[in-house]
C-alpha cells in the first residue's frame, strides 16, 4: 500500500514537473516571437531610412549633419538588431529616434520639401512603423518580464536550473530618449 502511494507521489510530481518545463517553454517562445515582431518593423524601417535620406538630399541646402546622425544611427541599429543585442539597441534607437526628429523638425523650414509628396509619405510610413514598434516594445518587455518571473520562482526555477533557461535583457532607452525634444536647439 505505502507503495502505491509513493508511485502516486512520483506520477504527480512528475507530471506536475512536465507541465512547469512546458510552461517554461511556452514563455522562452514568446520572448522569441515577441522579439521577431520588433525584428520585423525595424527592418522595414531600416528599408526606409535611405529613401527619406535620399529625398532630403535633393535640397542641398538641407543639414548635412542631421542626414550623417540618422545614417550613423540607422547603421548603429541594424548593427545590433542582427546581433539580438538588446541594451546596444535600446542605446541606437535613441540616437535614431533623436535624428529623425531633427530631420522632421528641420524639414519646416524647407516649405518646398515638406510639401514634397514622396517625403510626405515617406514622413507617415516611418512615423507609423516608429508606433507599431513601439507597440511592439512594450509586448516584448511584458514577455520578458513574465520570462524572468517565471525562471525565479520556486519551484519553477528548480527546473529552469535544470536545463538552462536564461533570463532576457528588458529594451531600454537612454535618457535623452525619454526626455522631451527641445524644438529650439533644433533650429538654432
Amino acid at each position: 500500500m505505502i507503495g502505491l502511494i509513493l508511485l502516486g507521489i512520483l506520477v504527480i510530481a512528475a507530471f506536475y514537473g512536465i507541465s512547469l518545463y512546458n510552461h517554461l517553454v511556452t514563455v522562452k517562445h514568446a520572448v522569441s516571437q515577441a522579439w521577431a515582431n520588433i525584428d520585423v518593423l525595424l527592418k522595414q524601417r531600416h528599408d526606409e531610412l535611405p529613401k527619406l535620406v535620399e529625398v532630403c538630399k535633393q535640397y542641398k541646402q538641407f543639414e548635412q549633419e542631421t542626414l550623417q546622425k540618422v545614417i550613423a544611427a540607422r547603421s548603429q541599429v541594424q548593427a545590433a538588431r542582427e546581433q539580438q543585442n538588446i541594451p546596444a539597441l535600446g542605446q541606437a534607437e535613441g540616437m535614431l529616434r533623436s535624428g529623425l526628429g531633427g530631420i522632421f523638425a528641420v524639414a519646416e523650414a524647407y516649405p518646398e520639401l515638406k510639401a514634397n509628396e514622396n517625403f510626405m509619405q515617406l514622413q507617415n510610413r516611418i512615423t507609423s512603423l516608429e508606433n507599431g514598434i513601439a507597440d511592439r516594445r512594450e509586448l516584448y518587455n511584458e514577455s520578458v518580464n513574465i520570462n524572468n518571473v517565471q525562471i525565479e520562482v520556486f519551484p519553477a526555477s528548480i527546473i529552469a536550473k535544470t536545463f538552462n533557461f536564461s533570463a532576457k535583457s528588458i529594451l531600454e532607452f537612454s535618457a535623452n530618449e525619454k526626455t522631451d525634444v527641445d524644438v529650439k536647439q533644433l533650429f538654432s
